[in-house]
Parts: C-alpha cells; structure tokens; sequence
C-alpha cells in the first residue's frame, strides 16, 4: 500500500513550479496512467492517489485557481525559506512598510487571471519595470541558493515486496540508512526532508527492474514488448519473460502503440494474492530499411490517401 503523505500537489506530479504547459500535461498523463485504478488492482489506495493526481492538475493547469491554492498553500511559508527576499518583501516583512511595487504586480495578475497557461507564462516572464522611469538598474530576480538532490538506488523484486534497508551517500558525504517501504515499485521517489545542504530535500528514487526488462509496481510487473508494423497489425506470437520463465503470448491483430494486455498471476505473490503481469504495446520501426521495403510503406501511404 501506498501512503499519500505529501499534497503538495507540485510533488505530486513530479514537476518543479517552473515547468512549463508541455513538462505539466506529460507528468500528468504519466502519473495518470501509472496510478489508473483499473491498473493497480491490488492497491486500495489507488484509487485516492488517481483522483489527487487529476484534482492536481485542474488546479495547477487553470491559472486562477493555481494562483487561489498558491496564496492558500505558501500562506505561512517563510519567504526565506529557498530564497533571497525582494527589497520590497525585505521592508514589508522585516520592518513593516508596505510598498505600491508588489501590490502593482498582483493588480496585473489578477486583471489576466482567466488567460490561458501559455499567456499566463508569458505574462509572468514579461519585466514590467521596463515601463516604469527609473534612475537605477533593475534588482534581479530571486535566486534558489541550493537545490533538491537525489539518488538513483536499486533494489531487487523482493526487496520491494516486503520493504528494505538501504545506505545513500547525501551530497555532504554523509551515509544514511534509508527504509523503503513494502510493495514498492520502480520510479518511485522517496523524500528526506532537509537532508540536502541548505536544509533542501534529498530524494531517493528506485530502480526495480530485471534484466530482462520486467519492471516491478507493487505486486504488478510491467514490460514494454516492441513490435514491427506489420507484426502489430496482423498479429503474431512472441516470446514474453516472465518472473516465473519465458511463455509465449499470442498478440492480437490490429494492435496499436500503448495497447496493455494481461498475463494473469505472472506478478509479485504475497500470501493469497497474485499480481497479474502488464504487457504494453510499442511499435517501432525497422533498422535499415531497404528501398523495396520503403517503397512499400510509400505504396501503403497511397493506399490509406486513397480511402479518404
């Protein structure tokens, strides 16, 4: 099982409050997918972290309501916290004068609040000093003095199963012993709060993975089986590894990219239950085509023209 105990929702997904439409709408569809909970059977929290990962992303895609959980989620963050403060912020926090400069930014911001994200970024990246007569050089931004770390750790199948001890060295030399949780699975990122220097994070991400490919989630094993065009749209029959021995799998006909299908029980076991194993379809092209071949994929193009 799996236990939420972040929401914040940029963690969440996996992103940085920099990223940009693209980064956000790809981690989404990635934690989406990952968290589905047609896909994770096995976890009863999966279904909660499915509907966290899509509140996540209506908020953080809809540029007033990211701006509306922004001002209610750093409300009481310390504004030194990972950064310099502005002169601005310096006199209102520190000693109590309040200035018109910031109170002029979030006019702006909320005048352009219902833009789409793209505009919205484009607006923030905009130096509105630029119109304002000045007698000094503008200040420059805020800078982060220090920045999350992380650590790429491998465990095998079993450890992740029941849970295990690991040993991380943190950017200052320092060895730590790190306790994975059970029915882990790979591409999972485990928090160290403050671990880093400058009191930043230190992340731990594992790698569960075989040599044959098969990547653990929980009890499920996943596997990524690429095909040739002709292969996928025909149909055919491969060889699949398996954590128990290779079997063959009968891959139906017009199959497409991101197509799962499911050997049952060829998971993780863990007392009565079984995990099933997740086969997803990837089409790729040949190496080296020869120019019969290329000329028989142009042919096929016409023919698909044609019937339009």
């Amino acid at each position: 099982m799996t236990t939420i105990v972040d929401t914040n929702y940029w963690s969440l997904l996996g992103v940085s409050p920099e990223c940009n439409s693209s980064e956000l709408k790809s981690a989404f569809r990635k934690e989406a997918r990952k968290w589905h909970p047609d896909l994770n059977k096995n976890d009863v929290n999966a279904e909660e972290r499915f509907k966290l990962i899509n509140e996540a992303y209506a908020i953080l895609s809809n540029p007033k309501k990211r701006k509306e959980w922004e001002k209610k989620h750093y409300k009481n963050k310390d504004i030194f916290d990972n950064r310099f403060p502005t002169y601005e912020e310096y006199l209102e926090v520190v000693l109590g004068i309040k200035t018109n400069s910031i109170n002029e930014i979030d006019d702006i911001d909320d005048q352009y609040s219902d833009n789409s994200l793209e505009e919205y970024e484009s607006l923030e990246n905009t130096n509105f000093n630029e119109y304002i007569p000045t007698t000094s050089e503008p200040s420059p931004p805020p800078t982060l003095i220090y920045e999350d770390q992380e650590s790429l750790v491998e465990i095998t199948p079993n450890q992740a199963l029941y849970g295990s001890s690991v040993e991380i060295q943190l950017q200052d030399g320092t060895i730590v012993e790190v306790l994975t949780p059970p029915f882990a699975g790979d591409g999972w990122r485990l928090r160290i709060e403050g671990a880093a220097i400058g009191c930043r994070d230190h992340f731990v991400q594992l790698k569960v993975q075989t040599d044959d490919g098969l990547r653990i989630d929980g009890l499920r094993v996943m596997y990524r089986l690429e095909l040739f065009p002709h292969d996928a749209l025909l149909g055919c029959a491969v060889d699949i590894p398996t954590l128990d021995g290779s079997v063959t799998l009968q891959v139906p006909p017009n199959s497409s990219t991101g197509r799962l299908l499911r050997l049952r029980g060829r998971g993780l076991e863990y007392e009565e239950y079984r995990g099933d194993q997740i086969v997803e379809i990837i089409i790729v092209l040949p190496d080296n085509l020869s120019d019969s071949e290329i000329a028989l994929y142009q042919r096929l193009n016409e023919l698909s023209m044609e019937n339009y």
